[in-house]
């Protein structure tokens, strides 16, 4: 061992399973959900069986899928995003269930909808027109009109059917998209829902779609059956956004959540070892967990070639720092799980050889990864 690697804290604390009233996981590595549109007309093949097989070959504990359309025709801009509804595509995903319970990992799908940030006259359906709380897009720019509270009804519905599909083909419980800008996002974050109904107003009105989503979909699977949900202050373009400014405005809406049936927060963060709120070092999955008790997921920037791969050749840096920091953390029980995006996209043997020490054999990510399922 190199004296660099000396310097590093022991990743046991990543392979360590994780026990939960619902959710048995043999480690605390999840693998982000990251799309990836390699589903021609939204139908998962066996390359994507092959694809997330590999990676619960080699340790990943839990793998959220990329996100998968619940049935509505503007739900994506992309025919190649798979869909979570249709014969073919359910039948795609069942195999892709199969093959990661033979490799031994659990695996959720996340559902989405991708609301405002749709084009109008996107594909797959160009006639469909976008959908969100108010009709406006992240800047606020009006694009459409707002959904209709039977419009809403139907959505909610969606969100559910998709949920009892993913019981019924095996899989280990349900992740529900409600971050970055997209339609649930739209309906919490107040620039983009000036709705004067009883979705929108002040935060907890504005949550009310958010919690009627959970509600449904909870009664669709049964008190049982994990459900995850994915929240982020930050928006894809609006890296500065915030929907609570405070941690009590945060626990009012996590709290309101937790009540309506999520039993996992995965909490989307472009960069895990920044503080949340001024006067705690603790991050967004951090105060997720004290302020609910659920399960968190921490998520931003894990693994990425210069916070991780590149550590043990080049020093004290702060790649060493940051990992050293993650390790840290998850031993101090902040958090319980460490969600992997781009890192596993580029290297399916991540999680392997992190546990092996085989530091020198990580594959780093470069945008090339984008264009193949490796």
């Amino acid at each position: 061992m190199s004296s660099q690697q000396q310097n590093i804290r022991s990743t046991a604390s990543l392979f360590q399973p994780f026990t939960s009233g619902k959710l048995n996981l043999p480690t605390r590595i999840v693998m982000a959900p990251m799309t990836r549109g390699f589903s021609p007309n939204g139908v998962p093949g066996p390359d994507v069986a092959a694809y997330y097989r590999r990676r619960a070959e080699n340790g990943v504990g839990l793998i959220i899928t990329e996100g998968t359309l619940i049935d509505h025709p503007a739900a994506t801009d992309n025919p190649n995003i798979p869909n979570f509804h249709g014969e073919a595509a359910l039948n795609g995903w069942a195999e892709v269930v199969k093959q990661v319970h033979e490799a031994g990992g659990k695996i959720m799908p996340q559902i989405w909808h991708i609301g405002m940030t749709r084009p109008v006259g996107a594909l797959p359906n160009p006639e469909a027109l976008p959908i969100g709380p108010s009709g406006l897009d992240l800047d606020g720019n009006k694009i459409t009109e707002p959904m209709t509270e039977a419009e809403i009804a139907q959505v909610i519905q969606a969100y559910a059917d998709a949920a009892a599909n993913a019981k019924r083909l095996g899989f280990d419980g349900v992740e529900i998209h409600g971050a970055h800008g997209y339609l649930i996002d739209q309906f919490l974050w107040e620039r983009t829902n000036r709705r004067t109904d009883r979705y929108g107003g002040d935060m907890m009105k504005r949550a009310r779609f958010a919690i009627e989503v959970v509600e449904a979909v909870r009664a669709a699977v049964g008190p049982d059956f994990p459900v995850a949900l994915r929240l982020s202050q930050w928006k894809t373009t609006k890296y500065d956004a915030k929907l609570a400014d405070t941690p009590e405005e945060l626990e009012q809406l996590l709290t309101a959540l937790s009540e309506a049936g999520v039993d996992i927060f995965h909490c989307s963060t472009r960069r895990f070892w920044e503080p949340e709120f001024e006067g705690s070092q603790l991050n967004f999955a951090g105060w997720a967990k004290k302020l609910t008790g659920k399960t968190s997921i921490t998520v931003g920037s894990v693994g990425l070639d210069d916070v991780f791969t590149n550590l043990f050749t080049q020093g004290k840096g702060a790649g060493q720092h940051d990992i050293n920091e993650l390790l840290k953390r998850l031993e101090q029980n902040e958090f319980d799980l460490v969600a992997v995006g781009r890192a596993l996209l580029a290297d399916p043997a991540w999680a392997a050889k992190v546990r092996d020490g085989r530091f020198d054999e990580l594959q780093p990510f470069t945008p090339e990864a984008l264009k193949t399922l490796v």
